[in-house]
């Protein structure tokens, strides 16, 4: 068995996949290891299940709201199909057809636990123990696992955590979610769907780290569907008896349900890693610079939630792309392209991250918000939209609310920030994410037509409320 490669990559989920990948592709000879399942949370207890879960229930919504279809809508989701759908994609979670790509791919894969024994050194512990050397790098994609904090009681009491909720089995009667971030509206939603009574705790207001009205216009269609939503609400106490769990909130409520999903954040999977053989510390989340090399360790590389920048699965597979071709151009002696926006970064992160909340209605955002963009010490102004003044969208479905913000850089004259909130705005996003990277002047998108009639047709409403730049 050969024990030597080129590079070895710790972790395959999407972000090790794409690390492996792009370094063999440029000619190294790659090894990685896993100890779960390949193709790690996305493809089997986060975005693929989580989103297959949200979909019917969305295109339920999306047929009532159409008059001439909304008539031939005559009952509620059936359970048992959304779940054996949501099982289609995860494979029933078998990773047989992830295991021919690797394979395909000219990659080495090794089952088990993956240590750092050394500089260079990675021991996996599986049916058998073996060792295996780097010549140029070590990749750690390991990712991240659910947080349980320090709440009296709570991991006594076994609570779900996202996990759990994406491959359930059955659909609770009562579901009681902690947390009000992208996860908890998610899986709020998705259960709400299913037919659980639904209630949210969270400690601040909904989707906090958006702009205000995002949050505020998923947990108003949230209580309008039936689900109770506590914000600016702490939990002292959980508590599991036999008739379910029992949640003591900081102002004295008591509330009651069937199971408790813990959606309240993540933390490193380092904790196992062997990083103190190294001199880092295990359990923490790892410092690196823009082609993702571990700080003070020339041949060590984090990628994707390690490293604790942007935890989505898209930057992860961006990182992965910019530090698989940084590690074979470093391995041949190759010039690196690391300046801003180079073939060898990932720049994106600081200000350009796009992403996606699949709730009720959706929440779709690219870059800054306008008090990051303030913070950033910009000259800022913010042009809002009601997206059902677009024709595109008042076809799309019958008295269509939501809103475009586009946050601007005066003194470039260039979008910084966007974002829409709306039934179906997910797919208005990548012409922003264009338009923020590219840095695009307004001048010039004045000559981006959008097509007639279609919900990118805010983008002329957007300029036009903006007026064109002297």
């Amino acid at each position: 068995m050969d024990t030597e490669f080129d590079l070895i990559v710790i972790g395959a989920g999407s972000t090790g996949e794409n690390v492996a990948d792009r370094a063999a592709q440029g000619g190294l000879s790659v090894a990685i290891v896993e100890s779960d399942l390949i193709g790690g949370d996305c493809s089997y207890w986060a975005c693929m299940p989580s989103k297959a879960l949200l979909r019917p229930g969305e295109a339920r919504r999306a047929a009532l709201a159409v008059g001439g279809a909304r008539e031939a809508v005559t009952g509620d989701l059936d359970v048992d199909a959304v779940l054996s759908r949501r099982d289609g994609f995860t494979s029933g979670w078998d990773d047989a057809s992830q295991v021919e790509w690797v394979e395909g791919a000219g990659l080495t894969l090794f089952r088990g636990r993956g240590r750092i024994t050394g500089e260079r050194e990675v021991t996996v512990e599986g049916e058998t123990t073996v060792t295996l050397r780097a010549r140029h790098a070590v990749a750690i994609a390991t990712g991240t696992d659910p947080a349980i904090p320090d709440i009296e009681g709570l991991r006594d009491a076994q609570p779900w955590t996202t996990r759990d909720a994406t491959s359930a089995k059955q659909v609770p009667g009562r579901l009681l979610v902690l947390g009000g971030g992208v996860a908890a509206c998610e899986l709020a939603t998705a259960f709400a769907d299913l037919g659980s009574a639904v209630t949210v705790v969270s400690r601040s207001p909904l989707l906090k780290q958006f702009e205000p009205f995002a949050g505020e216009a998923v947990a108003g269609r949230l209580r309008e569907r039936g689900v109770t939503v506590l914000t600016d609400t702490g939990t002292r106490r959980v508590t599991r008896g036999g008739g379910g769990v029992t949640v003591e909130t900081d102002d004295g409520q008591r509330l009651e349900a069937d199971e408790v999903l813990a959606a309240l954040g993540r933390k490193p999977r380092s904790d196992d890693l062997g990083l103190g053989s190294v001199g880092l510390a295990d359990g923490e989340y790892l410092e690196v610079d823009d082609s993702m090399r571990v700080t003070g360790h020339d041949w060590l590389y984090a990628v994707g939630d390690i490293n604790h920048r942007v935890l989505l699965t898209h930057q992860g597979k961006y990182q992965a792309r910019a530090a698989g071709d940084a590690i074979a151009a470093r391995a041949r002696g190759a010039a690196v392209d690391d300046a801003e926006w180079g073939a060898h970064v990932a720049t994106a992160d600081h200000a350009a991250v796009p992403q996606v909340v699949f709730s009720d209605p959706q929440v779709a955002s690219v870059g800054l918000t306008a008090a990051a963009a303030e913070e950033a010490g910009m000259d800022v102004r913010v042009v809002d939209v009601p997206l059902g003044n677009v024709a595109g969208a008042s076809l799309h479905a019958d008295d269509y609310e939501g809103t475009a913000r586009m946050v601007v850089d005066e003194q470039r004259a260039v979008v910084v920030g966007m974002t829409f909130v709306g039934p179906d705005v997910a797919e208005l996003l990548h012409a922003a994410t264009i338009a923020v990277v590219g840095e695009v002047p307004l001048g010039r998108l004045w000559h981006a037509v959008p097509a007639y009639p279609t919900m990118s047709e805010v983008w002329l409403r957007l300029l036009e409320a903006y007026g064109r730049p002297d």
